[in-house]
């Protein structure tokens, strides 16, 4: 009896997430509520409503073996706003019982009786991003496509970042995520985004956290009730170059790249030409 009850706890300790699925909790940052298909789902997934002061701001498919996104969806609405420099981390991860929001790790570590290590458990923390080299924190939602500060802050989560080459989050990731995509929503009503990373073969923070092999980035947006257009970008993680796609094209590159089922990122709506 003891044994089941240890069985059981620990169940619940590894596969408790946020949400059990997009579709029934937060379905509105998909375009036609409509996540991408499971063929880009890891072994060990957690459905993230990324919900800051009890809003949700976005949605994050959470790979929890390789503490890294596999990809955040959101609404495009960017506004001037200034930058957050606090990071935050997603309790739920390490059970039922903890906030559903996300907090600071100095709040959980003092506030709910929770050490570094058991936090470290579920997802990646501060200390795995320090002393990195030629690396940084790459958002894969930036800050800088919403509205207002409380949802730039939302994006300050570190269920929201990879370990990105540095030049490419500074140069041509930076240019399609300030420049290309003001560009290319010209005319949209709304913009549906799904950004995400290709896990790789190599790791930081002495194997805990993947470094990515590809980031990449989709749109579609609804020019009117009758009109849509969609575009996307990939780059290699270890060089500043960023290339721009037809939404089809990413779609069969992520097909190659994973190796498995064909990879739908968005509704059959979106043009995929």
């Amino acid at each position: 009896l003891l044994l089941l009850q240890v069985l059981v706890s620990c169940f619940w300790l590894g596969r408790s997430e946020v949400a059990t699925s997009f579709e029934s909790s937060c379905p509105q940052f998909f375009f036609r509520e409509t996540p991408p298909n499971e063929a880009l789902e890891p072994e060990n997934p957690a459905w993230i409503c990324q919900r800051y002061k009890n809003q949700y701001y976005f949605a994050t498919l959470y790979d929890r073996n390789r503490r890294i996104p596999v990809y955040s969806a959101y609404l495009y609405q960017p506004q001037p706003s200034r930058r957050p420099k606090t990071w935050l981390v997603e309790p739920q991860l390490m059970g039922p019982t903890y906030p559903k929001s996300m907090e600071r790790e100095r709040t959980l570590l003092t506030n709910f009786n929770v050490s570094l290590e058991q936090l470290s458990e579920s997802q990646a923390i501060l200390q795995d991003y320090k002393n990195l080299t030629g690396l940084n924190r790459g958002h894969l939602n930036p800050s800088s496509h919403h509205p207002d500060f409380s949802s730039g802050t939302a994006t300050f989560t570190l269920t929201n970042i990879v370990p990105q080459y540095e030049k490419l989050n500074g140069g041509a990731w930076k240019n399609y995520e300030q420049q290309t995509m003001i560009r290319m929503t010209q005319g949209c009503n709304t913009t549906y985004a799904v950004v995400g990373a290709v896990p790789g073969n190599n790791y930081i923070a002495k194997g805990r956290v993947n470094k990515p092999s590809h980031i990449w980035s989709s749109a579609c947006c609804e020019v009117d009730t009758s009109h849509r257009k969609a575009w996307a970008v990939i780059a290699e993680n270890d060089k500043n170059e960023v290339h721009l796609l037809t939404l089809g094209e990413l779609e069969d590159r992520l097909t190659q790249l994973y190796r498995r089922d064909q990879v739908f990122l968005f509704d059959s709506d979106c043009p995929r030409e």
